[in-house]
């Protein structure tokens, strides 16, 4: 889809395609607004002016369109060979081991237990073992540090997805 095309789509198709970004209501509705966009720059320049705006509970509407990591069988597909994740880097060619699948889902579920959400973490290029790393390193952190954390996390998401978008 093309930049104008974006910006002359309907209002609810514009707001569907940009919940596919970001699902925080108020940062969608921020985004179908401020259109039309003159430049991929200035749709990226509207997303980072919307984010110190956006509260704890739109933060969690953002987490929870998040698939959750999930059983073994998945993570092991997800994780069968992490190159692609890594864009030809040795270490990320590695195949993932079955305890780091375990692992990860165990955390992860510990994570959810202890903060009320999911993981939220960049995963682009990087393998299973590099998300197990990143998940027990906040693990240990408060749930403050880790709306933060996750935060931070869901706006390097959305960026990558504004670049596909348009």
């Amino acid at each position: 889809m093309s930049l104008e095309e974006l910006n002359t789509l309907p209002r609810d198709q514009a707001e569907a395609r940009f919940r596919d970004c970001c699902a925080a209501r108020p940062w969608v509705q921020g985004m179908v607004d401020n259109r039309p966009y003159a430049s991929r720059k200035a749709m990226m320049e509207q997303s980072q002016r919307l984010w110190p705006t956006l509260t704890e509970s739109d933060w969690l509407q953002a987490f929870e369109a998040h698939p959750k990591i999930g059983d073994v069988d998945s993570l092991r597909r997800k994780y069968a060979s992490t190159k692609a994740l890594a864009s030809g880097e040795q270490a990320g060619a590695r195949q993932a081991p079955e305890a780091v699948l375990r692992r990860l889902k165990a955390d992860n579920d510990a994570y959810q237990q202890k903060f009320g959400f999911i993981f939220i973490v960049c995963a682009t290029g990087k393998s299973a073992e590099e998300m197990l790393e990143l998940l027990e390193a906040r693990l240990p952190n408060t749930r403050e540090q880790e709306i933060a954390n996750a935060a931070r996390e869901q706006a390097k998401i959305t960026e990558l997805r504004l670049e596909k978008l348009a």
